[in-house]
């Protein structure tokens, strides 16, 4: 018996050392009073928040040109950190343009108050709801945070999508809003044949389902941002800021001329953007180049 016992228990032990590797690791709930933001891994068929080590250097200062948007999204934050209604909001338009930063900046901004920034990738999104979850309950308000969302015609996600924001019984909690940005504003293909189907109906113009659908998701979001490609002025604007805050930091000394000017429009005429990266990508070769 007594042998029969301790082969049961070495083939067990086998087992386990064969299934340990496939198990999920455990892993240490964010601790929120020290951690500023966290990126969502999918692990098997659940996932988890891994604490980021993040920097606080980019300020809302730093955005040149988009002051309507900065105080718009600022106003919206500032209302949810308080406690006060506030709104998902999406940020849509031109790429290179601020929207990104602009949310990373409103951390540095606001993560006194309570801000906490939770990034989640587009293809991870059927994991939303997971993630609220684990984010109900907690003191902090959470920024969920998605960049670049968009969805292809014929994909469910967005659906997962509109049911977090408005659409299910069980309402997100408070303490939680979705920000994404996107180059789309309805977050899904339009296509010329999307206008095939629309009906006349006592003299008013109506779409057909499937428009209505897609224009329903981006609805969701009860503040929208838009973003447009920078005219050559607001180019120029956010290179001297740039390259007069890193130069600063550098200690070089440096001065704004009609070469440096050429300089900076070659740059972005050779890279065929015009935008905020173009012109921090410039500001940093320039800086780094004056430095050697």
């Amino acid at each position: 018996m007594d042998g029969d016992l301790r082969a049961f228990l070495q083939r067990a032990e086998e087992l386990m050392a064969r299934l340990e590797p496939l198990l999920p690791a455990l892993r240490a709930p964010v601790d929120w009073s020290t951690s500023l933001a966290a990126r969502w891994h999918r692990e098997g068929q659940g996932g988890y928040l891994q604490a980021l080590s993040v920097s606080l250097d980019l300020s809302l200062d730093d955005l040149i040109g988009i002051d309507r948007q900065r105080d718009l999204l600022s106003k919206n934050t500032r209302q949810f950190v308080s406690g006060l209604p506030a709104n998902h909001v999406l940020l849509w338009g031109a790429r290179g343009t601020g929207k990104s930063s602009l949310i990373r900046a409103l951390l540095a901004e606001h993560a006194r108050a309570g801000l906490r920034l939770i990034e989640i990738e587009r293809d991870h999104l059927a994991d939303l709801p997971k993630v609220v979850d684990q984010l109900s309950g907690q003191s902090q308000c959470f920024v969920v945070f998605c960049d670049d969302l968009s969805f292809e015609a014929g994909e469910g996600d967005y659906r997962v999508l509109k049911s977090v924001l408005d659409g299910s019984l069980e309402r997100a909690p408070e303490n939680v809003l979705l920000y994404a940005t996107s180059n789309r504003r309805h977050l899904v293909p339009e296509r010329q044949s999307d206008n095939e189907n629309w009906q006349m109906i006592d003299g008013e113009l109506h779409p057909n389902e499937a428009v209505e659908d897609k224009i329903a998701l981006s609805d969701r979001f009860g503040l929208w941002l838009s973003f447009y490609p920078f005219s050559q002025e607001h180019y120029l604007s956010v290179v001297r800021h740039w390259i007069g805050s890193l130069a600063d930091k550098a200690g070089l000394t440096w001065s704004w001329d009609e070469s440096l000017e050429k300089d900076a429009i070659r740059w972005a005429t050779a890279r065929g953007n015009r935008n905020g990266r173009c012109a921090y990508q410039f500001a940093r070769q320039w800086v780094g180049i004056h430095l050697l």
